[in-house]
């Protein structure tokens, strides 16, 4: 009986210390979306950084401060520049895409699957096997309409008056002003480029998707059949536009700390 009571206690402390032990620490690769750069994740890693993980933000060429030129850029350049950040990260790492950076982590997943831990989507593109961008239709999109190709056809500009609009209509003002001041025109050719996945490669990784629920760039519909096409289980949602992490950066966070453990 004594034996009995002091194996309960021992392991009701066991218990305990357990509870409190800390999430390890993990490291986040962000890759960012069309139109926009690393600055978008800012408040993000800032979060993550502040619960003991490390975060790679990476800068796609041609965007940011990258002057890399259009006619050079594919969605195998795009693949390049993630794989040495992960290269560099010297382990497995959680790989996060928004927008058109699903089809790019699609594309390293392939890749490199072995590198990583965990792939994210949030409110992003996920191709099947074959597919480019440019062939994902989605009639719930507003943002078709609002694109202007440039006379090369190697940029595609969205109407300045309607970017905030459709990029972060929920954000602040101070939020809205960055996506302006910091929006150059978007690489055209990797829109056009097909990423091809197996299951042996891609399906191997682990994914989770985020939707974006009141997004009007990829809309809800089309996230909900690309979750389905690519058989993801773990789906949760962010009641925002189509830059969560811009206009809700604590629950981004908390969603990526929450997938990281």
């Amino acid at each position: 009986m004594l034996l009995s009571a002091a194996l309960a206690l021992s392991a009701m402390a066991s218990c305990s210390q357990d509870d409190h032990v800390p999430a390890p620490a993990q490291t986040y690769v962000l890759v960012h979306g069309a139109w926009q750069a690393p600055y978008v994740w800012d408040e993000v890693r800032d979060q993550l950084v502040s619960k003991g993980h490390k975060v790679m933000l990476v800068e796609l060429p041609g965007h940011g401060s990258d002057k890399t030129a259009p006619h050079l850029l594919s969605l195998d350049v795009y693949r390049d520049k993630v794989i040495e950040s992960i290269t560099s990260a010297g382990g497995p790492v959680i790989l996060v895409g928004h927008s058109m950076g699903g089809m790019v982590v699609t594309h390293v997943a392939e890749k490199v699957p072995a590198s990583i831990r965990k792939l994210i989507y949030i409110g992003a593109f996920v191709p099947t096997s074959g597919q480019a961008l440019v062939e994902i239709a989605d009639p719930g999109s507003q943002l078709g309409p609002n694109l202007v190709q440039s006379a090369d056809q190697l940029t595609l500009d969205v109407k300045n008056e309607k970017l905030t609009d459709l990029f972060i209509p929920d954000g602040s003002q101070a939020a809205k002003d960055k996506v302006i001041a910091q929006y150059r025109a978007e690489p055209a050719i990797p829109f056009t480029n097909k990423v091809t996945v197996t299951s042996g490669a891609f399906g191997s990784v682990e994914k989770a998707y985020i939707k974006t629920l009141r997004d009007i760039v990829i809309s809800p519909a089309l996230q909900d059949q690309m979750i389905a096409a690519a058989g993801i289980k773990a789906v949760y949602e962010v009641n925002a536009g189509h830059s969560p992490f811009l206009s809700q950066p604590a629950a981004v966070a908390d969603l990526f700390l929450k997938l990281g453990m």
